[in-house]
């Protein structure tokens, strides 16, 4: 499956995108599982809730219009997804000591890629990173940021991960699409943003 073959569709709250973010989270349970909730929900109600209320919260944003992230395509099979939206919709970002906003600007923070196995190094996480880029841009964002795992910071310093930063994409995937770092001195984890008025 060559990228040229990859299309990107942001979930939106017409049917056929809700359908296929529906699609795609019956058909990979690991996605499922969390709904891409743990940042939209703060640490307290992630903790109380369960997999059929984080699917729910997950359908219900979609159904209410505000963006949720986009989904991968090959052909009309959902194969990847990212979360992109403003960092406002992510409570548990709001609440983030290791993730404090670095300044006043108002930014887009995606938080989240998931591509199944099978579907792994075949450009679609690049194409997704892409897709909600361009979605944000038409969205009317301005700065876009990500928080990569792994890797080290601006300060040289080894960037600290647990399974809460693990789908948040490796350092390198932002480097090659643009993003410059912006990470604060001291900070442990890392903060990148592509800035979409350039």
């Amino acid at each position: 499956m060559s990228r040229a073959e990859l299309s990107v569709r942001p979930v939106r709250a017409d049917d056929a995108g809700r359908q296929a973010l529906d699609r795609f989270s019956a058909a990979h349970g690991t996605f499922r599982w969390c709904s891409c909730q743990r940042w939209r929900m703060t640490s307290a109600e992630f903790r109380a809730s369960d997999v059929p209320g984080r699917v729910k919260a997950l359908a219900d944003e979609a159904q209410g219009g505000g963006p949720v992230g986009v989904l991968a395509f090959a052909d009309d099979e959902p194969v990847g997804w990212c979360s992109v939206a403003p960092r406002a919709c992510y409570r548990a970002l709001a609440r983030s000591r290791v993730l404090a906003p670095v300044d006043d600007v108002p930014v887009w923070s995606l938080v989240c890629f998931y591509v199944p196995g099978a579907w792994r190094r075949r450009g679609v996480t690049g194409t997704l990173l892409r897709g909600a880029l361009a979605y944000a841009r038409e969205e009317g964002a301005a700065v876009v940021e990500a928080y990569p795992a792994g890797g080290r910071s601006r300060q040289g310093e080894p960037a600290v991960g647990n399974g809460s930063y693990s789908h948040m994409g490796p350092r390198g995937l932002f480097e090659r699409e643009g993003f410059v770092d912006v990470t604060p001195p001291g900070r442990k984890r890392s903060v990148l943003r592509h800035d979409l008025r350039a």
